[in-house]
Parts: structure tokens; C-alpha cells; sequence
């Protein structure tokens, strides 16, 4: 609360001030700390909106398509590359001294637990979470977002929920797709490259592939497309400052959604480990 003229002003937690903290010594700190309330109070706000899936359910739905749809032919073009990449590096390290099927088997552990979820996600922090970050700090700089609270409308329920939803049913979508498409290119290159044979590279795949496999990917995948776009979300309602802060707001999406994502990525790896 803020007290202005004797009378209580809330703060809102969402888009606190923006020098919070500047000029004074440990003020980077101040605004890590004050982001993580900022945070911590739009999930909650979020949470609560869940209560109203008439409204952000049609807008989820648009949503879907512009983080799914629309990325999956970048996500296809990486997850190929990774693939046929991982095929060309196992064949010269291991087909010499190994039986030809360990191919297939290598390839599928690494496309499927790591290089299918990691290369969907970071083509997303790039594609998504900054076009995110961009869009809500344009609106944030430009008072649109105060327009939509003074109208009576929730940004979060509007703006914010729909965004985190479509990525929560898109992305793992789309790691099963990039998953698919990181083996088939594997696939191709070990035939060219290598000498396996379909039947020798199938009987790998088969001798690693088990059932968590694939859930844990799905796994990855969800958590990854929340926390790329509800960071975005967060740092584009922080924006303030005009074009810089639109830019500010776009980097901060990127960088943080980055960084969030690795550290997921290793904590996750421990999952696979006890329910692998």
C-alpha cells in the first residue's frame, strides 16, 4: 500500500515502479527480488482467472495457433539438424568399435530426452517468448494495458492466461513432432553415412525406447512452454520507458526465459534417473 494524501493507494504488484531500487547501492538486487514478487503475484492473478474460461478460452484457442502452428516449420528445420547432426557424430565415434545398432539407440536417447524438447524450446524463446515480451511491453509502454483495467477488463485474464494456456497444449505438441523429426533425419543420415541398416538401426531405437521416455519428453515440453511464456508475460507488463523499454522487456524475456529453461533441463534430468 501506498499512502497518498492520507488515504491508502494500492500498489499494483504486477507493474511496480519502475527506478525501484536505481541509484542506490545493491539496486540490481532490489529488481531481481522486486521481479520474482512480480512474478509470484501474476501467477497467482492467474490462477484465479482460470475461473472464467469463457473469456480466455476463444482467445487461447488463436493463441495455439500462433505459438504452434506457426512455429512448427522452424521447429521441424532444427529438430532435423540436431538429428541428422547427432547421426553423423555417433557413426564416427562409435560405429567403428561398437555393433552398428548402438546408432540407433544413441540417436534416440539423445533426440528424444534432449535434443527434440531443447532445440523446440529454444527455437520458442527466440520465436515466442520475444514476440510475447514485445507485444505486452508495447502495450505496457503505450498505456494500453491501464486502458483495459479502466474499461473493467483483466489484462491477466485477457492477455496473460490464454498465452500461457495455448503454450501449455501447444509445445508439447510440438516436441512430439520435433522428437519424430530429429530420428527420421537421423535415421537418413546413418543410412548414408553409416554403415547400418534400417532393421539394425530399428533393433537400437527398440532396445532403449521405454514408455517414461516419451512422457518424460512430453513432461519437458509443457514445462518449458510455460515458463517461456509466462516469463515473457512478466517482463513485457514490467516494461515502461518507451522503444527502450520495449527492448529492454524483449531481451529480458529471452535472456531469463533462456537461463530458466537450462535449469529446468537439469533438474528434470534427475527425473529420468528415478522413474527411467
Amino acid at each position: 500500500m501506498r499512502e497518498s494524501k492520507g488515504l491508502a493507494v494500492p500498489v499494483d504488484p504486477l507493474v511496480p515502479p519502475p527506478a525501484a531500487g536505481a541509484g542506490l547501492r545493491g539496486g540490481g538486487a532490489l529488481k531481481a527480488i522486486a521481479g520474482v514478487g512480480a512474478a509470484a503475484s501474476l501467477a497467482w492473478a492467474s490462477i484465479r482467472a482460470l475461473r472464467h474460461p469463457r473469456i480466455y478460452l476463444p482467445l487461447t484457442w488463436a493463441q495455439v495457433w500462433e505459438i504452434g502452428i506457426a512455429s512448427l516449420p522452424l521447429v521441424l528445420v532444427v529438430s532435423m539438424i540436431a538429428g541428422a547432426v547427432t547421426s553423423e557424430q555417433t557413426g564416427y565415434q562409435y560405429s567403428s568399435t561398437l555393433p552398428p545398432w548402438i546408432v540407433g539407440s544413441v540417436i534416440t536417447a539423445s533426440v528424444v530426452t534432449e535434443l527434440g524438447p531443447l532445440s523446440t524450446g529454444l527455437v520458442l524463446v527466440g520465436r515466442v517468448g520475444a514476440r510475447i515480451g514485445a507485444e505486452l511491453g508495447a502495450m505496457s509502454v503505450t498505456e494500453q494495458i491501464q486502458a483495459l483495467r479502466t474499461v473493467g477488463r483483466d489484462p491477466v485474464l485477457y492477455l496473460v492466461l490464454p498465452r500461457v494456456l495455448a503454450a501449455l497444449l501447444a509445445v508439447p505438441a510440438l516436441v512430439i513432432l520435433a522428437d519424430a523429426g530429429g530420428m527420421l533425419a537421423g535415421w537418413a543420415v546413418a543410412l548414408v553415412r553409416v554403415p547400418v541398416t534400417t532393421s539394425e538401426f530399428a533393433a537400437g531405437a527398440r532396445a532403449y525406447f521405454r514408455p517414461f521416455v516419451l512422457y518424460f519428453s512430453l513432461i519437458k515440453g509443457a514445462v518449458f512452454g510455460v515458463s517461456i511464456a509466462f516469463v515473457a508475460c512478466v517482463a513485457g507488463l514490467r516494461a515502461s520507458g518507451g522503444a527502450a523499454g520495449v527492448g529492454r522487456a524483449t531481451t529480458t524475456s529471452v535472456v531469463v526465459a533462456t537461463v530458466l529453461m537450462m535449469v529446468w533441463d537439469l533438474f528434470l534430468a534427475r527425473l529420468l534417473r528415478v522413474f527411467g
